[in-house]
């Protein structure tokens, strides 16, 4: 009988390929010949990497490391109690290396993935996506990177460790200025982690939203100095990751309180973690389009139909916040926690490419992409800031993250800015988050959250001045399922009903396709109301 070890050389190599990393090191262990096999062998460990990962966007990279640290991770992971949380440095750098390495939409339809991906669990491929609604590729990292966060332990050793989660657990006593890295980087793992946990420890008593809201909605934390965006306050441009984090948590609740993360196109962002957060994953739709020369130029992809969630305090709720009888407060002491309720508006927005500019100093560097285009009410509020023109722009920060800009414009003149990141990176289908304010910076605000991610591409020849059917479908994708599953549930919170007949399909997209109209206006697919009124957080 011929064992292992006397097989030739390429079969040696097949089998070991397909071993798991952890494995190899014991196997290293039984006798000389694997121990001077395996360490070493590139291409070994590369064959390795790549059955057990996705392919990573270079091949200039140190497979074995990347396993040894990957199966270090595993570790950490599996370890019991609070000991691990002084491994938050070496899990801040693996889990986003991981996401850098993740597959890009161009990579993964070349080769097999699982499905952990399609997270809709929709099988049939529409256009190189899962489903309409589902804008980034199957994955094997953040598969990987999901099973190991679905462990609370894991959530609370990592993600669990900034400033608002001191607060919510009261453990925060010192205020540090400028924030710990610490804070930082367990806010971008949050961050990144993309579903952000609302309740807090075993018995979720504790609620995180009203701590965040004093984050977002504290007019000292938007000065020059942080160029009125999540960024922190020293005019680096560097990402204030517990801003991002605290805005993450604000729109989340607000999304779960007014019942949209039943829709496909709102939970297969919110309700999914690592859902796209990663550089490159947004999959275009229709993947066959053509392209403008302006557009092939464009690395960051603007041009499309993006959605957006925007949430406002009552102005009067928000001043007296802001502007107390008495204000003692040291700069870098946060506002008390707040509890008052939101409004939040769903808008449409249609953008394309204006210009681009290249980095002369630089060669070769990185590019200003210049956009324009409208937004429009996507509820039954008909909101006049809701429906503007916009202009803005998109950029690299000297960190390496993507910075979007946009104006919103009513008769020709500029009222609201807003800035923002795009989590995960150039292209991630993650989308942008950020705030808005006073195009002015009005001392007085008001300022807010909001986000918005893309959902389809731009058409050839595309009207540019309205919304057609073919930009409208990813945001009404699984509405069928949706109407069938609520009509078994009732919605009825003690803020007041929230009508999930969302979308008038029956009357808009139904009757298009029957009475073959094909001037498909946005006003016949229009959600209907949202209840703004402010709900328990029964998550």
């Amino acid at each position: 009988m011929v064992t292992l070890t006397h097989l030739p050389p390429e079969i040696v190599h097949n089998i070991l390929s397909y071993v798991d990393p952890e494995d190899l090191a014991s196997l290293c262990l039984t006798c000389r010949y694997f121990s001077n096999y395996v360490p070493g062998n590139r291409a070994l460990w590369r064959d390795i990497y790549h059955n057990l990962l996705d392919e990573p966007p270079t091949n200039d990279l140190d497979w074995e490391s990347e396993l040894h640290d990957l199966t270090r991770l595993r570790h950490i992971c599996r370890r019991k109690g609070t000991d691990k949380r002084n491994e938050l440095p070496f899990v801040y750098e693996t889990v986003t290396r991981l996401l850098k390495h993740s597959a890009s939409s161009s990579s993964s339809s070349s080769r097999p993935q699982s499905s952990s991906g399609c997270s809709s669990g929709v099988g049939v491929s529409v256009g190189g996506r899962c489903s309409r609604s589902v804008t980034y590729p199957p994955s094997r990292n953040t598969a990987i990177l999901s099973s190991l966060f679905r462990k609370e332990a894991n959530r609370e050793a990592f993600l669990s460790r900034s400033l608002i989660f001191e607060r919510a657990r009261g453990e925060a006593n010192r205020f540090s200025d400028p924030p710990k890295a610490e804070h930082q980087m367990s806010a971008k793992l949050h961050s990144l982690y993309g579903m952000p946990q609302l309740k807090l420890g075993r018995t979720r008593s504790s609620r995180l939203y009203p701590f965040a809201v004093s984050k977002v909605y504290d007019l000292r934390q938007y000065t020059e100095e942080s160029l009125w965006g999540p960024f922190i306050a020293d005019r680096s441009g560097r990402v204030d990751w517990e801003k991002i984090e605290a805005i993450l948590l604000v729109l989340r609740s607000n999304i779960k309180d007014k019942n949209l993360d039943t829709f496909p196109i709102f939970s297969n962002y919110w309700n999914v973690p690592y859902a796209g957060a990663w550089p490159g994953a947004y999959v275009p739709w229709p993947p066959d389009r053509e392209r403008t020369e302006l557009d092939k130029r464009d690395p960051y992809d603007v041009s499309g139909t993006w959605l957006r969630v925007i949430c406002f305090l009552d102005y009067n709720d928000f001043f007296r916040y802001n502007f107390p009888v008495s204000d003692d407060l040291p700069a870098n002491v946060p506002r008390p926690a707040l509890d008052v309720g939101e409004a939040t508006r769903l808008i449409l927005m249609k953008i394309h490419v204006t210009k681009i500019e290249e980095d002369d100093k630089r060669g070769g560097g990185p590019v200003t992409t210049h956009f324009k285009g409208f937004s429009r009410s996507l509820d039954g509020s008909w909101d006049e800031n809701a429906n503007s023109d916009l202009r803005g722009m998109c950029r690299m920060t000297p960190e390496g993250e993507v910075r979007w800009t946009t104006w919103s414009i009513f008769s020709g003149e500029e009222r609201w800015r807003s800035e923002g990141i795009q989590l995960g990176g150039v292209r991630s289908s993650r989308g942008v988050v950020g705030n808005w304010f006073d195009k002015d910076y009005d001392p007085q605000g008001p300022v807010g959250p909001t986000a918005f991610w893309k959902v389809s591409d731009r058409e050839p020849n595309s009207d540019d001045q309205q919304v057609l059917l073919h930009d409208f479908l990813p945001i009404v994708d699984g509405y069928e399922d949706t109407e069938d599953h609520d009509h078994d549930h009732d919605h009825e919170g003690p803020g007041g009903e929230l009508e999930m007949d969302l979308f008038d399909v029956e009357d808009g997209l139904h009757s298009e396709h029957h009475h073959h109209h094909h001037h498909h206006h946005l006003m016949e697919v229009m959600p209907r109301t949202f209840s703004d009124d402010d709900d328990d957080d029964d998550e």
